[in-house]
């Protein structure tokens, strides 16, 4: 297909339905895995372990699913994703059915499993269209989230108290969802495969040489940072949100007002990257984030709450994306697989990490301070960005 915009179309769209699908499953497992789990637990304190479970179930698909790709092509590992999410919807489903609690976790880890390989849509987006383009096609697959936001909270509502046994229909779309996402992702024109096929037999460089890269080293710090600032906040703000005497529905509209604030930037984040540079866009997403601890800091009305929950969101929007396209820029062909695999592992570990630290923090110090907690980790992600900018300039000066 010569023509750019129609290869952006057929290449990038199949994508960002499958992105919207992929995270419609994410947001219902969210908003209901850790209710279901009370009900199912005979030791009430094992009822957020579904919600745990799936980051287990990420962490460990991340580094799998890129080689499966890397040798069998985007499209295939694709769909291999989605068939662990069709899965998991029958585990859980069946867990609910024979009120098995053991069975439910393990169906949310396969949940976990299918976000893993659905980790690389935006790079197959990105590997799909000419360099100029990258950045928008990255931008347009985290876009599949708004329908989410919209979708994810819907479908939990309408299907939870649907027949005798709760939730059971909440699960079982889990696997209509995924019968949507496998038609999204079979339209896909362009398989990575060709690209995997040329790329050097002998693998590329050591991933401890990749690591020494100041793009590859500023790409990760911004992803992991935005991630973790923003999972550290967001998990902490419903519980902070009940002390100060506010519903749960509050909370409720408030998650998805960030959630919205997380996708809907991507309309334009790739063509803010592509006219300002990546450096210049997640730098002013490291502004936003502090327009959120101003807000945080300032009080608990809701209108604090709602407000700089949006400014989380969009801060995170521009710290991941832009993290993304300098990463697409750190790496050869050959180096693809293992760079990408290892960058959104150490990202959804550090975000795991920082979902626990929030508990913690919020239960020992309070709110305030788990917001503080995020000053100086985006200080250092500010300064890496500044020193990859002075050594890329520099580079091009020698060059």
């Amino acid at each position: 297909m010569n023509d750019p915009k129609g290869r952006f179309l057929a290449n990038v769209f199949p994508l960002v339905a499958g992105q919207a699908f992929f995270q419609t499953v994410g947001i219902l497992v969210a908003a209901l895995s850790g209710l279901v789990g009370y009900n199912l637990a005979a030791d009430k304190a094992l009822a957020t372990l579904p919600v745990a479970v799936v980051s287990i179930g990420t962490a460990s698909a991340l580094i799998p699913a890129s080689m499966l790709m890397k040798k069998y092509g985007r499209k295939r590992g694709f769909i291999i994703g989605i068939g662990l999410g069709f899965l998991a919807g029958a585990l859980t489903s069946l867990g609910i059915y024979l009120v098995n609690f053991w069975l439910f976790v393990v169906g949310n880890m396969f949940v976990g499993a299918y976000q893993g390989f659905a980790q690389y849509y935006r790079f197959a987006a990105a590997e799909s269209v000419p360099e100029a383009d990258r950045s928008k096609a990255i931008s347009w697959v985290v876009s599949g989230g708004v329908f989410a936001a919209v979708a994810g909270p819907s479908i939990a509502r309408l299907t939870k108290d649907i027949g005798e046994i709760p939730f059971l229909y909440s699960y079982l779309s889990i696997m209509g969802l995924s019968l949507l996402a496998v038609a999204a992702v079979s339209r896909i024109r362009y398989d990575t495969h060709q690209a995997a096929v040329e790329e050097p037999a002998h693998g590329g460089r050591r991933l401890s040489e990749i690591l020494k890269r100041p793009a590859f080293i500023a790409a990760i710090t911004s992803s992991a940072v935005g991630s973790a600032v923003m999972v550290m906040v967001m998990t902490a703000t419903p519980i902070t949100m009940k002390l100060c005497g506010y519903n749960a529905d509050d909370s409720s509209i408030v998650i998805q007002w960030h959630v919205l604030g997380m996708f809907v930037p991507s309309f334009f984040t790739g063509n803010l990257i592509q006219r300002f540079g990546a450096v210049r866009v997640v730098s002013c997403g490291i502004l936003i984030f502090l327009l959120h601890l101003s807000l945080a800091l300032s009080g608990t009305e809701l209108f604090h709450f709602t407000t700089g929950l949006i400014f989380l969101g969009v801060g995170w929007n521009f710290m991941f994306i832009g993290g993304t396209a300098l990463l697409t820029k750190s790496y050869a062909t050959g180096d693809r697989a293992q760079s990408q695999a290892f960058h959104d592992f150490m990202v959804y570990a550090v975000a795991t990490l920082s979902s626990f630290t929030a508990g913690a923090a919020l239960d020992h110090w309070g709110w305030n301070v788990v917001n503080l907690i995020a000053a100086p980790l985006l200080i250092a992600a500010f300064a890496t960005l500044q020193w990859y900018a002075i050594t890329a300039r520099k580079s091009q000066v020698t060059d």
